[in-house]
Order: C-alpha cells, then sequence, then structure tokens
C-alpha cells in the first residue's frame, strides 16, 4: 500500500447490481471514466465481482463493484449469481441499472428488496435512455445512457448525497483525547508484521492522535518501562497490540488506562458491545466444541501467526477444552454460523463498517456469541475489565 493510499476498509464501496445485459459494465466505465470492465453484447460476461480502488469526484476514495447479472442461469451461474450477494455485504451504496427498453423485472424486484432489507442506500439507474425514453422517474430514481453519457454527472452528485459524511465522524482514539495529551503506543515488531511499515491500526492511531493535537510515544513491549519512566507526566492511556497484553499490563501502572489496537478498533466498527458480550462465551464452551477465528485481510501465514498459532494456545490453555477451529480470512466468511459455539474476528481494519456489521448480524441470527481478537485476549489473560476503563459503561457489564 502506497503511503498515501486510503486503505479499502476507509473507502465508500458502491456497487452496481442488476440483469445481465442491462448495461451494468458499460455504465461502470462510464461512471469512472475507465474501461474498468469489459463490455461485450454476450450475456454473462461479467462472471466474478470486479474491485477497482480509485478517487472519484466528488467523492474522494472509493471502491467501485461491477456484479454479475443477477439472473444468470445454470449450475456456474448460480454460482456467479451467489458472488453478487456476497458483493452486498461490503456494499455502502448500491446501484440497481435497469435495461429501459425491458423494464423492471422480477430479479430487479428481488434486488431491491435486498437492498432494503440489508439497509443499503441505493438508486434505481434506467440505462440505455438513448433508446427509450422514461416519462417519469421516482425519488429514487434516474434515467441515463452509458453510450452517450446522459445524466452520468447527476448520478454521481446523487451517489455522493447518499454517502455523503455522516454528522459525528467516527474516530479511532481521538475522542478520547484533550489537546495536549499524550499517549504511548506499544507496538510489537514480530516476524508477521509488514517489512519496513507498521500495521493499518497503529498507522490509524498516529495519525487520530496527530489531528488531536497530542503526542504519540511509540515503543516496543521491551522498552514500555522506560518510556513511561521519562514522561515528566503519566499519559492518558498505554495502547498496545494485543498479543502483548500480558507483559504490557505488569509493566503499566494501575492508574493509568490500558486498551488495544483491536479493542478500540471493535469500538471504531461499530461492535465492541456485542464484542465484550460474546467474550464471556469462552467461559462456556465445551470439548468438541467448534470455534470460528475470522481474519478480515490475508496474509501467509508464519510461524507466531496470532489467528493460527497464538490465539489456538492461548484458548487451549484458558478452556482446558480440546476445541475445533475454523480459520478464514479475506472475503471468505460463512453467512450460516449455526455449527459454530463462537466467532473470534480480528478487528477488522480492513474491512468496511457495513461489512463488519453484517458478519456481526450474521452470528446474531444464528444466536453465536461474537467476539473480536482483542476482547478475547484481555478475556484470556484475565484483564478484560482494565482494557475497558476508558468506556465505563461496558467495564459495568462485566462482573
Amino acid at each position: 500500500m502506497g503511503l498515501q493510499e486510503t486503505p479499502s476498509g476507509e473507502r465508500v464501496h458502491i456497487a452496481f447490481f442488476g440483469r445481465r445485459n442491462a448495461g451494468k459494465s458499460s455504465l461502470v466505465n462510464a461512471v469512472t471514466g475507465q474501461a474498468l470492465s469489459v463490455v461485450s453484447d454476450i450475456k454473462g460476461t461479467t462472471t466474478d465481482p470486479v474491485y477497482k480502488a480509485m478517487e472519484l469526484l466528488p467523492l474522494g476514495p472509493v471502491v467501485i463493484i461491477d456484479t454479475p447479472g443477477f439472473d444468470d442461469e445454470g449450475e456456474l451461474g448460480a454460482l456467479r449469481v451467489q458472488k453478487a450477494k456476497e458483493a452486498l455485504s461490503r456494499t455502502d451504496c448500491a446501484v440497481l441499472v435497469i435495461d429501459a427498453k425491458e423494464g423492471k423485472t422480477a430479479a430487479d424486484e428481488a434486488l431491491l428488496a435486498l437492498f432494503q432489507e440489508r439497509g443499503i442506500p441505493y438508486l434505481v439507474a434506467y440505462n440505455k435512455s438513448d433508446l427509450v425514453s422514461k416519462e417519469s422517474c421516482g425519488e429514487n430514481e434516474i434515467a441515463v445512457s452509458a453510450l452517450r453519457g446522459d445524466h452520468i454527472f447527476e448520478l454521481k452528485e446523487r451517489i455522493a448525497r447518499l454517502t455523503g459524511e455522516k454528522e459525528n465522524p467516527r474516530r479511532l482514539l481521538g475522542d478520547l483525547l484533550s489537546p495536549g495529551d499524550t499517549v504511548v503506543l506499544v507496538t510489537p515488531i514480530d516476524s508477521a508484521a509488514p517489512k519496513g511499515r507498521l500495521i493499518l491500526p497503529q498507522q490509524q492511531a498516529i495519525r487520530d492522535i496527530l489531528d488531536s493535537d497530542c503526542a504519540a510515544f511509540v515503543t516496543k513491549e521491551n522498552g514500555l518501562k522506560e518510556t513511561l519512566s521519562k514522561l515528566s507526566s503519566p499519559p492518558r492511556m498505554v495502547v498496545t497490540d494485543s498479543q502483548a497484553f500480558a507483559k504490557v499490563n505488569a509493566d503499566t501502572p494501575k492508574e493509568i488506562p490500558l486498551t488495544s489496537f483491536s479493542i478500540l478498533m471493535a469500538r471504531y466498527k461499530g461492535f465492541l458491545e456485542e464484542a465484550v458480550k460474546g467474550a464471556a462465551a469462552l467461559n462456556t464452551l465445551s470439548d468438541g466444541d467448534r470455534v470460528l477465528i475470522a481474519e478480515g485481510c490475508t496474509h501467509h501465514r508464519q510461524c507466531g501467526d496470532i489467528g493460527t498459532v497464538k490465539l489456538p494456545k492461548w484458548l487451549s490453555e484458558y478452556t482446558g477444552k480440546a476445541l475445533s477451529l475454523t480459520h478464514v480470512s479475506g472475503r471468505e466468511f460463512p453467512e450460516d454460523l449455526s455449527p459454530y459455539r463462537l466467532v473470534i474476528h480480528c478487528g477488522g481494519c480492513m474491512l468496511t463498517e457495513q461489512e463488519m456489521k453484517f458478519r456481526e448480524s450474521c452470528a446474531k441470527r444464528a444466536d453465536i456469541p461474537f467476539t473480536n481478537y482483542g476482547v478475547a485476549i484481555a478475556q484470556m489473560k484475565g484483564i478484560l475489565k482494565r482494557s475497558l476503563s476508558l468506556f465505563p459503561k461496558l467495564a459495568g457489564m462485566l462482573p
């Protein structure tokens, strides 16, 4: 990732859905001003969702998604339709592309029902308006022509309004600070860390601290004691990578609030309260119970990997049970979580808020506890209440 590149999880995801040959790919190319998708008169040209990170005025950094036709047929077509459905989980704004000559069909109505069921803001774009006139459009409808470029600018403007800035933008930790505060960030550098870079939550924390007119002190876990001793006054908080929780807890005076990047990320993505509730399931697991360990990013697994090595070890030590563990990463995530007794998710820094909410909702529908790395590790290390001291309401939920 380039130094100035906005991470995928922080970009607005705009997805184009519709039937085969409705002109989705042509409209995507017209909106982006690029030959992003292959265009053909042959039905089913788009066989897998196409993802493209780009800058799109007036929206800024976005991810454009071109999906397969929702009316595809046959065994292979069913798989393509499933891929289109999966794209919904990461969609912040949907554009339903309808062939103006054909009008709305049952497949289009099914898509609209999915948008509404999942609470996804959407627009209906009647494409090929150069071939037939659309007499009137509803409030969330627009007639466009990808071929002639008619009303493409207006379409982008309306998408921008649907995905506009929230009244209270999310903060990773800046809302917990006052100007002039200091924060100590503990960032272990292990074999799985990206060479020459900090991981994304650490980068985001530093930026948020600076944006709050505060100072960030960054140290490794073996330098924490010395760093604290050199400060003229105690820091507002210490934030650590979760895998160093035990040592950092021992080296941080009790009067200094302590939390982790993963816990802050759970709050940032909107599921910290559920993660705290879900951690209680760690005390109820039995031999043979299935636990899903999910990561939002994909990376080369190495010796000491937190998801596949450290978490399983800590789970075994804490529960004393022989658990059945399943690992998934990236866009791979089962909608049906009923076979599992617990889901432990990473912080989700590479996933959008929409996708994290979708994954959490899958667990809620199946009545399966859902927690994340930082909360689970704090629970297993016996310091969950302390790690939530910055959030008294959540800390008060614990015995």
